[in-house]
């Protein structure tokens, strides 16, 4: 995206040079897509510095956002597979499919995630993630064998064995809880899986799943031991089936213990990883190639706090713009010292995109317009010699 003077040429901005700006932030959740973003903080860049060359590169972390990011890219199709609900209520899930019809992406909250259901319908005690397992089987009649699987969002705490359901595992619950394999899906050997995950809890206890992701489901305190009472019946049974011991695995609780499963069956794939979220989508979306030649990276998310420094968006494009020696500005709807702080550890300056005091709701409901303010706003920085930190 460029712009262009009355001649046609290359506009002049009065301000040197022209520049490379890669724009690549996160979505705003539960507002802006990534693409949205992207576009709006480049259109408002654009209107100060129209001769700048902006690539846009929109990233997720993983979870919801993912494919619409992904898709953004370029050389990736829509596909939809039936599959079922958290609750068990049939949908149509997308995932997305490479140009060449070898790669596949699935996010776990297109079927399991909580987005599926109503603030009154969420039941952390029954909810399950065998939609997304069907969405995974329907990627292998497609005939794909590589797959990226992003799990956050998830409305889930199951363990993952919804998933495994799915992929024809099979159990006992009486006399009790007994794991049989000799049914899973016979193409799993052939598939290289990986996870796109940045939690690093464990499975079980006040760190694990349940303890910590479960309220956000909707669990209260007597349904978090519940559950995790559950996750602890369902690691001893699973771990003993496999032969492997997961449940202190960092991250094996992200997306409700999805990974725990999962990871159970990593002798049964191919190949199996579990991948920071914001990596695999750069890699998806093309990210090495445009910083190449960049002069100034815009990233940013809907809030740059202390969860920051656990590896958001933000700072993963921080850390790919240091070690390229460009230089990174990252906008937040809202900014916080310990995030800032995160950021400028890589040589990033964190900007706010509020223009004066308002609640959440108002900034939510404002659209891309304050976006493209401070896009714009950024860009005369630029102009002044005031933008670049460092």
């Amino acid at each position: 995206m460029t712009g262009a003077g009355a001649d046609g040429g290359p506009a002049s901005t009065g301000a040197g040079r022209p520049l490379a700006v890669l724009v690549a932030p996160d979505s705003f959740k539960g507002s802006l897509t990534s693409v949205d973003v992207a576009r709006a903080l480049a259109a408002g860049w654009a209107r100060a510095r129209p001769a700048d060359d902006l690539r846009l590169a929109p990233l997720a972390d993983g979870g919801e956002g993912t494919l619409v990011a992904i898709e953004a890219a370029g050389g990736w199709g829509w596909r939809t597979a039936p599959a079922h609900d958290p609750l068990g209520r049939p949908i149509e899930a997308r995932w997305l499919a490479s140009a060449d019809g070898r790669h596949a992406v699935v996010e776990l909250a297109a079927a399991s995630g909580l987005s599926r259901l109503a603030a009154g319908e969420r039941d952390p005690l029954n909810a399950s993630t065998f939609g997304t397992g069907e969405v995974l089987r329907a990627v292998l009649d497609a005939g794909i064998r590589r797959i990226d699987l992003g799990v956050g969002g998830s409305a889930t705490t199951d363990g993952g064995l919804g998933v495994l359901a799915a992929l024809g595992l099979a159990m006992t619950v009486e006399p009790g809880l007994e794991v049989y394999l000799d049914d899973l899906d016979p193409r799993l050997p052939e598939v290289d899986l990986r996870v796109a995950s940045d939690v690093a809890n464990p499975l079980l206890g006040r760190t694990g799943a349940a303890a910590v992701y479960g309220p956000q489901k909707g669990a209260t305190a007597v349904d978090v031991r519940s559950l995790d009472g559950a996750l602890g019946r369902w690691a001893d049974a699973l771990e003993a089936a496999t032969g492997r011991r997961e449940r202190e695995t960092p991250g094996a609780g992200a997306a409700g213990g999805t990974v725990f499963g999962l990871a159970c069956l990593r002798d049964r794939f191919r190949s199996f990883a579990v991948v920071p979220g914001v990596e695999l989508v750069m890699d998806a979306a093309g990210f090495g190639a445009k910083l190449a030649g960049a002069d100034l990276v815009l990233t940013g998310e809907g809030r740059i706090d202390a969860q920051t420094a656990f590896g958001k968006t933000a700072l993963g494009v921080a850390r790919r713009a240091a070690a390229a020696g460009v230089r990174c500005v990252a906008v937040g709807g809202g900014v916080e010292p310990d995030g800032a702080a995160a950021l400028a550890a890589l040589g990033a300056l964190a900007v706010p995109v509020a223009e004066g005091p308002q609640s959440v709701e108002e900034a939510m409901a404002a659209g891309t317009a304050p976006l493209e303010r401070c896009g714009e706003r950024l860009a005369r920085l630029v102009s002044l010699g005031m933008g670049f930190p460092g």
